[in-house]
């Protein structure tokens, strides 16, 4: 206990008398002081006192599906940030394979008393997967908000890039450069964002006169390595423009050109999605579509935090403009279609 008690007081830079009077429920402490030493004890991992367990702790879970693709990164800070202005201590579950589930992490957090949880990617947005830990959090009446798109039966806050322009941006780009065949290079098929874009492409491709079938949409796993694949299978079918649901997608795509001794942008162009961290600096730099990330991770966090603070917030979702960035990695279609083999 006496260890207990100094590295918590330690940590919330008060005496162990105040912890101590905190955790035997003894006036004199300010609710500011109270709130942080409860925080403290949740954030070094020992339990609360029986008598205070049923109180949520100031902490929200965040919970992304990866770390490798650096938008997730980028999302975790900016919303990292936005709840240290709110009071809150963010607790980061990452996802990784063979490893805790989504579903684990639900239990996880239920356990340390958290305020609320937000997700940035994740099982929200794939209808063929599991869904009964979402089902938990609503029966607990736990704040949740989702960033970017889910299904439609979850009722939860979504704060999203609107899919819709960001695919008519990149396909209106490449069709402005004089590409006629293109593909896309999309996450699974019950991947919601994913059906989304390729809705709005199919929409924008018959607009503008553009070729666009079955053969010209590849679905992959959202990896660099995929990203590869799914493009060298594009390529076959001799497209000249390639759109690609993320950056680390589109830098396999820009792998797979030049396996294929093809030059990007001379002989493909390839666009991005999410411009996310170092884009700037690839070999060709790479025009991307930017998720406007700063305004949708605050967005969120005021969503969650008002139904913390038990404020009806609506239920419909949040669409944000996103802005096509041209860099290198596109240029005019050339003037004969490569086809490779």
């Amino acid at each position: 206990m006496s260890r207990r008690l100094a590295e918590v007081a330690r940590k919330v830079g008060v005496s162990e008398a105040t912890v101590s009077r905190v955790l035997n429920g003894k006036p004199g402490v300010s609710e500011q002081t109270r709130e942080a030493v409860l925080t403290a004890l949740d954030v070094l991992g020992y339990e609360r006192p029986t008598k205070l367990r049923g109180e949520r702790a100031r902490l929200v879970g965040l919970v992304l599906p990866e770390l490798q693709n650096p938008i997730f990164p980028a999302f975790a800070e900016v919303v990292g940030g936005a709840l240290a202005q709110q009071g809150f201590t963010p607790v980061l579950c990452t996802q990784t394979a063979g490893g805790v589930s989504e579903a684990d992490y639900v239990e996880l957090l239920l356990g340390q008393q958290v305020s609320g949880i937000v997700f940035a990617g994740g099982h929200y947005a794939q209808r063929d997967a599991t869904h009964g830990h979402y089902e938990r959090l609503t029966g607990r009446n736990l704040p949740v908000v989702l960033i970017n798109a889910s299904i439609e039966e979850l009722p939860f806050p979504r704060v999203s890039c609107d899919d819709q322009v960001a695919i008519e941006q990149a396909v209106g780009h490449l069709a402005s450069l004089g590409h006629t065949r293109v593909g896309l290079v999309l996450g699974p098929v019950d991947h919601v964002p994913s059906e989304r874009k390729l809705h709005a492409a199919q929409v924008a491709a018959q607009r503008l006169g553009l070729e666009l079938g079955p053969q010209q949409v590849v679905r992959s796993a959202y990896s660099l390595e995929s990203g590869q694949a799914a493009a060298t299978r594009l390529l076959r079918e001799g497209v000249t423009g390639i759109v690609c649901a993320s950056d680390p997608l589109a830098l396999g795509a820009i792998r797979a050109a030049r396996r294929a001794g093809l030059r990007v942008p001379d002989d493909v162009s390839v666009v991005g999605y999410d411009d996310s961290a170092f884009m700037n600096c690839t070999e060709p730099p790479l025009t991307t579509v930017r998720q406007p990330i700063e305004p949708m991770g605050r967005a969120a966090i005021d969503l969650l935090v008002s139904q913390i603070n038990g404020v009806a917030v609506p239920q419909e979702e949040l669409l944000f403009e996103p802005e096509l960035v041209v860099r290198g990695s596109t240029a005019p279609a050339p003037a004969q279609a490569t086809r490779t083999a």
